[in-house]
């Protein structure tokens, strides 16, 4: 583990300006319940009070619900159903490879409904590496805290003659054993099928549970009963109850590991990650792992006196690092290998997974390439393994390739990281994947390739007429992703054919361009738009938003977008519309529905501006590239303090895995990448006076801005190092050297800085025509 730990922090590239040095625990002000009161018909973040590592292969959570209910943990629910490991990256994407334990006192029960317990938040903690809560009608205290595949628990009972410890590994297909002789408890689970099928036949999740004292007696139950007699079971559900003997404050420890390659990998885990480490050692590596990465960025705001925007700040962080999980594990001699949730082989090498680029692509990816590229590298063996094992590229995966949303954005992951200098990137692979999705669909799965492929590549759009749903959310985010493919020929030196070719495709967001409206909307095969085209309808041809939520995804052509609308005044105009209109909505595509999306886009008084869902969410930064770019530090710091608190209802939408996360910690540093590609940061509005940055290879970076407040949001002029700036963005280069950016911050717009055309950032029409 020693080892395990020395690379995890060369991996990181952390120096002694890190965490360690700047003698701070961040985990205090990371709140995982942020984001956890949700329901059907509203997300507030629709995220779980995760107790893990980061990027940790398994995660884990209390339970408040019956057996796989999507919302596992709800915060105004009453009781406890028990302590989980899940890796649910979504309640809409559902849960696989899932047991929990839950301690108990008295008369063996093993249904939710019969084993739950009353609990308070005020006697629940909850910390990224750490989780307890007091089971009041047990009067136990149960504690958590995670390693990367394993987890320690310890439960302190009363005095009792019957203190039980109750397993369930769910539902669909399970297996546990109890082997009393060692206190041990083996099993297996599968996975819950709530969005398809995710992974081969032969997937399971494979457990180990290692009580630190002798059973008293237990029982193994499966489906509806106990199973008298016996010591295992094979059902559909299965399970079991340990009991022991305790004295009023005694505690009993379970040891836990996981494997997804089986039993003897799951022993080798316990033995590696767990051993015989106290739960006090144990969760203060966790501690110190989570620090690791929160402390490379240190806020220094006056004493931390605006305690709900660092908790935000710090719990944002947290989600980011959470995703993608790795799917990996280590071997006796330390080899790392994997089983493919594609192939259903054993494999060497990385994976990770529950990961959806829809999502993430925009920011949270992003993040990465710049503050964590040595990490990243690591990650993007994982996506040319995927292309190996599976022919296609990760654009959304849980374990496996799942029909979740749309696009081919795995181009925008790709060419961002080898655009940043990402090391280690095998980019034969990956070209040939790129090349591959561009011209092609999955025969079965909608979100993985390019559905309409064929439609798109002859007519230069996906028609609204041949059966490929959101047809114009797929043709803009399709002329985006050739922007991508294009800059890697680019940079790879391809053929001047392939280059042009995509020169050309990265202008077909131009063919949806509706001038009636100054919009964008899906065309039939003939050319012909809709005669009944509402800009308010939900659906249809965009996804989960309309078209004034759409019109905006050309982030690699700003320029050329405002010229379609009319140049720079009109552009202006159409996103103060955003902002000015009612928050009116069609839902006809439904079926009347009113669907979570459009319901939190109503009730939070900004217009059509819907930032609880991805697709509008760098809208804002376009007022970079006009005359009025102090727009942009207005509504981004609107949005920061009004749609982000440090509350169980802290989000304005699904949260989706580091995404809506990264949007707050990019704009609370004071910048935004609208077009990942270009290597760009639109500049925005800093939440705090000064924050320091430990950049890769120990450099230093600051982000000041002393005359701070709620009043002093606009962005009066920009020091860098010293020198006066005047561009609407930053570049990756300026950031990556380090040094001091300096913000002026006044009550009042400057209208004068950052006006001219030469201070906007990239577009893609200025390079090419």
């Amino acid at each position: 583990m020693k080892m395990k730990k020395l690379l995890f922090s060369l991996l990181l590239g952390l120096t002694a300006a890190g965490a360690a040095a700047a003698g701070k625990d961040y985990t205090k002000y990371v709140l995982p319940i942020i984001g956890t009161d949700n329901e059907f018909i509203l997300s507030n973040g629709n995220v779980l009070p995760f107790a893990a590592r980061p990027w940790g292969m398994n995660q884990w959570t209390p339970q408040t619900a019956v057996n796989c209910e999507p919302w596992q943990y709800v915060y105004d629910a009453y009781y406890i159903t028990g302590l989980k490991q899940t890796h649910q990256p979504s309640p809409w994407g559902g849960d696989y490879a899932m047991f929990s334990l839950l301690p108990t006192v008295g008369e063996k029960k093993f249904r939710e409904e019969e084993r739950k317990s009353w609990f308070s938040h005020k006697a629940e903690v909850s910390k990224p590496h750490y989780y307890s809560v007091y089971l009041a009608d047990y009067d136990v205290t149960a504690e958590m805290t995670p390693s990367n595949r394993g987890c320690l628990m310890r439960f302190t009972f009363p005095q009792t003659d019957r203190a039980n410890v109750v397993i369930d590994a769910f539902d669909l297909d399970s297996y546990v054993k109890v082997i009393p002789e060692e206190n041990k408890v083996i099993g297996y689970t599968t996975q819950y099928y709530h969005s398809g099928k995710k992974a081969p036949d032969n997937f399971k999740n494979y457990f180990v549970i290692v009580f630190d004292r002798p059973f008293r007696d237990f029982s193994v139950w499966k489906d509806d009963g106990f199973v008298p007699g016996a010591d295992e079971a094979d059902a559909r559900r299965t399970g079991a109850v340990v009991s022991f003997a305790t004295e009023r404050g005694e505690q009993v420890q379970a040891r836990i590991a996981s494997s997804f390659i089986g039993f003897e990998q799951a022993e080798i885990t316990l033995a590696r990650e767990i051993g015989n480490r106290s739960f006090d050692e144990l969760c203060e590596e966790g501690r110190t792992e989570w620090n690791d990465c929160l402390g490379r960025f240190r806020v220094r705001d006056d004493g931390m006196d605006d305690l709900d925007n660092v908790r935000m700040f710090y719990t944002a962080l947290y989600r980011m690092f959470l995703y993608p999980r790795e799917f990996f594990e280590y071997d006796a001699e330390g080899n790392m290998y994997h089983y493919s949730p594609f192939s259903g082989e054993v494999l060497p090498g990385r994976m990770h997974t529950d990961n959806g680029y829809w999502d993430t692509f925009r920011a949270a990816r992003p993040f990465f390439d710049l503050f964590f590229p040595e990490w990243h590298g690591t990650y993007m063996e994982s996506v040319a393994n995927t292309y190996r094992e599976s022919g296609w590229l990760p654009e959304w995966v849980s374990p496996g390739h799942i029909d979740a949303m749309i696009g081919s954005n795995s181009a925008s992951v790709i060419a961002s990281a080898y655009l940043s200098g990402v090391p280690g990137m095998d980019m034969g692979t990956l070209w040939e994947a790129m090349y591959k999705m561009a011209y092609n669909a999955h025969p079965t799965l909608s979100s993985v390739g390019r559905a309409g492929a064929e439609e798109y590549d002859r007519l230069g759009y996906v028609p609204n007429d041949v059966g490929i749903r959101e047809s114009a959310a797929r043709t803009l985010e399709y002329a985006y992703d050739d922007f991508c493919v294009l800059k890697v020929a680019e940079a790879l030196g391809k053929d001047k054919k392939i280059v042009d070719e995509f020169k050309k495709r990265s202008l077909n967001y131009r063919n949806l361009f509706h001038k009636d409206f100054n919009l964008m909307a899906g065309r039939d095969s003939k050319g012909n738009f809709r005669p009944d085209f509402n800009p308010l309808a939900w659906g249809g041809e965009f996804t989960e938003g309309n078209s004034w939520h759409y019109s905006w995804s050309v982030f690699h052509d700003p320029k050329g977008l405002a010229e379609l609308m009319g140049g720079d005044k009109a552009f202006i105009r159409m996103m103060d519309s955003v902002f000015s209109q009612p928050p009116t909505f069609d839902v006809s595509a439904y079926g009347g529905q009113v669907i979570h999306e459009v319901r939190e886009m109503q009730v939070m008084n900004f217009g059509q501006y819907a930032h609880g869902n991805q697709p509008i969410q760098h809208m804002i930064y376009l007022y970079d590239w006009t005359s009025e770019p102090w727009k942009a530090q207005y509504w981004a710091r609107r949005v920061m303090s009004r749609l982000y608190r440090p509350t169980p209802d802290g989000y304005c939408g699904d949260e989706d895995n580091g995404q809506t996360s990264a949007w707050y910690v990019f704009s609370a540093l004071g910048m935004y990448p609208v077009n990942p590609v270009a290597g760009e940061y639109a500049v925005g509005s800093p939440l705090f006076r000064e924050v320091e940055v430990t950049l890769p290879g120990g450099k230093i970076l600051t982000i000041s801005a002393p005359e701070n407040s709620e009043r002093n949001v606009y962005v009066d002029g920009i020091r860098i190092d010293g020198q006066k700036y005047g561009r609407n963005y930053f570049t990756r280069d300026q950031i990556r050297r380090g040094g001091r950016i300096e913000f002026g911050m006044s009550p009042e717009p400057n209208k004068r800085r950052g006006t001219d055309a030469k201070d906007f950032p990239y577009s893609f029409s200025n390079e090419y025509e």
